[in-house]
């Protein structure tokens, strides 16, 4: 399925690119170093929402200033009815989780965002963690209203009509810097756990 995607580059600090939302610009999360603090977070705020989301808990979170702010997030994208690659996902986190044992939560914190927020809720997610083994500090599981996912995994460059199809890329980025990385579901464990611990090292320069 063809998608649109408008390229963006953050200026010397994000490495990333991501699939931007139509209509969205480079310019609405372009780090400008000519603003102060605030502002840059801000700027951030904007562009990756503050959109109202349920946790596993449910508990309600704000996107950016409860689940990003000051954070290294590591984002997957999964629905709890999923039997094929959202399992195999969660477990290659599990096995990243175990391998950087006492950062999980300070400073990293896993992301794992519904696809399918008609079904999944908090106590569906609850139930998917749990089996997964990911029912753990440190890792949020967020569900919410349609329209808000859908913003923001469009934001993200992760959305998508048909569920089954979904990518099973995932996101890595340290949010105060601004220095986001892809990580392919190909990936193996030692290795995203090293493109992590540079993510860290950025936020203990920031």
């Amino acid at each position: 399925m063809a998608k649109r995607r408008t390229t963006l580059t953050l200026l010397t600090v994000l490495c990333m690119t991501l699939a931007l939302s139509p209509g969205a610009t480079p310019q609405a999360a372009t780090a400008d170093a000519t603003q102060s603090p605030a502002q840059q977070e801000q700027r951030a705020r904007d562009y990756f929402t503050n959109l109202e989301l349920i946790n596993q808990d449910g508990e309600t979170v704000r996107f950016f200033d409860d689940v990003l702010k000051d954070k290294v997030v590591v984002i997957s994208f999964i629905f709890t009815n999923c039997e094929g690659a959202c399992p195999l996902i969660t477990h290659k986190l599990t096995q990243v989780r175990d391998q950087m044992d006492g950062q999980i939560g300070d400073p990293i914190q896993f992301v794992s965002l519904s696809l399918d927020p008609k079904r999944d809720t908090p106590a569906a997610l609850k139930e998917f963690a749990r089996t997964q083994h990911a029912d753990h500090e440190g890792w949020v599981f967020l569900t919410g209203k349609p329209e808000h996912l859908k913003e923001i995994t469009s934001r993200l460059g992760q959305f998508t009509d048909d569920i089954e199809m979904h990518s099973t890329l995932m996101l890595a980025g340290n949010v105060k810097s601004a220095h986001w990385i892809k990580i392919p579901p190909q990936d193996q464990a030692p290795s995203i756990v090293e493109k992590l611990k540079l993510l860290v090292e950025d936020k203990d320069k920031s």
